[in-house]
């Protein structure tokens, strides 16, 4: 057995990735990288930019994005709690074109989420504190920083007066976003 089991989902390029996860009497580990491993399934291996975010419950951060010429594909997980982790197809040419794809990461089962270029992306915090953790194919260029607005999706999320920030709630709603990809 290898070091993770990669899932597909129905976003075509997205993947859920389940490491292998040991446990004994000192605790648990778990691995959420292996370069050969991804090289193998034909992932990206190439992250230049690593980060975390701690949030508290009911805080959404997304739906976030980089745009062409610096569109990135992200590895991203929950290292700490749960979170509610959603996608939005955004390229035009995709037989799931703005289609909604949407699953719990936990710090318990340490399952990652491979997100490809041209999806939005972003999370709900389903438990009291979670950290976040997000591998970038490139680094954060803010010329191409870009959003959709969370409530504008075909998505019913787990709250509809979460806590969000003054960008995520200004950004521009999905059926008004032309899109590069």
């Amino acid at each position: 057995m290898g070091p993770f089991e990669l899932i597909p989902t129905p976003i075509s390029g997205c993947f859920e990735i389940r490491p292998r996860v040991f446990e004994d009497n000192r605790g648990r580990f778990i691995k959420v990288f292996h370069r050969n491993w991804f090289v193998e399934n034909k992932l990206n291996a190439d992250y230049e930019e690593q980060y975390y975010s701690v949030s508290k419950a009911r805080v959404i951060r997304g739906l976030h994005f980089q745009s062409p010429p610096n569109a990135h594909v992200k590895l991203v997980s929950c290292i700490t709690g749960s979170i509610c982790d959603v996608v939005v197809d955004l390229r035009k040419s995709s037989t799931t074109y703005h289609q909604v794809f949407s699953l719990e990461l936990n710090s318990l089962s340490g399952n990652m989420l491979y997100v490809p270029e041209g999806l939005a992306h972003g999370f709900y915090v389903l438990s009291e504190r979670c950290i976040f953790l997000s591998m970038n194919s490139r680094k954060f260029a803010p010329e191409c920083d870009q959003a959709i607005r969370w409530n504008s999706i075909n998505f019913n999320w787990p709250d509809n007066q979460p806590v969000v920030s003054e960008k995520d709630k200004n950004a521009i709603k999905l059926e008004q976003y032309n899109s590069p990809f």
